[in-house]
């Protein structure tokens, strides 16, 4: 289901454990780490859609999370052409998104990456609010900023540090006055960019 544009109707899901951290899944057979993301269907709300995809990709059920925030409008990318499947090229363009930030309110155990029969990821960590922009394909950083950047003031309160998350500002290290970029304060480890299709 593509808009008059050439936008596939999506949903992203930002879901947090009690450290403000984020779930970063890596894609079913490859090197490729990301937010749990799919396609609305044709009558679904993004809600609808979202729960439906945190149980598809997480195993999580709507008790185990907390909805905190959405975007307020779509949020677009495009997708390269050489990502895009040889029958969809020329009409398709890539994802017009609504984001979600969730917080756990079950516990890690309660996630099951095999919830179902078609899997999207095979393995899973905890990572820094902001470490996703630093190691996530390049076509879909601008919209990980834009969607990060408008949820982040209101991820809950948990310690001094994070008025940095909640102000939208990635901490400031020394370092990082060389590369005239601000990073993130540490990662729960390095994840490697990856590689989507159009179908995600």
């Amino acid at each position: 289901m593509l808009d008059r544009e050439g936008y596939r109707p999506n949903v992203g899901i930002v879901l947090l454990n009690h450290k403000n951290q984020v779930f970063w899944g890596k894609r079913l057979r490859t090197h490729s780490w990301q937010f749990p993301q799919g396609g609305i269907k044709y009558g679904e709300t993004p809600e609808q859609a979202m729960y439906r995809e945190l149980h598809e990709e997480v195993g999580l059920q709507p008790e185990h999370v907390r909805i905190l925030a959405r975007t307020r409008d779509w949020l677009r990318y495009e997708v390269p052409e050489r990502f895009i499947r040889r029958e969809a090229r020329g009409h398709y363009r890539g994802q017009k998104q609504i984001w979600f930030l969730l917080q756990l309110i079950g516990r890690d155990s309660d996630m099951n990456l095999r919830a179902t029969n078609h899997p999207e990821f095979d393995a899973w960590r905890w990572n820094d609010y902001w470490v996703p922009l630093d190691v996530v394909i390049e076509f879909k950083r601008d919209v990980y900023q834009m969607a990060l950047t408008e949820l982040a003031r209101y991820l809950p309160r948990v310690n001094n540090h994070n008025r940095f998350l909640r102000a939208g500002l990635r901490p400031f290290h020394r370092g990082d006055a060389q590369g005239g970029r601000n990073a993130p304060s540490s990662a729960a480890g390095t994840a490697a960019p990856g590689q989507g299709l159009a179908g995600d």
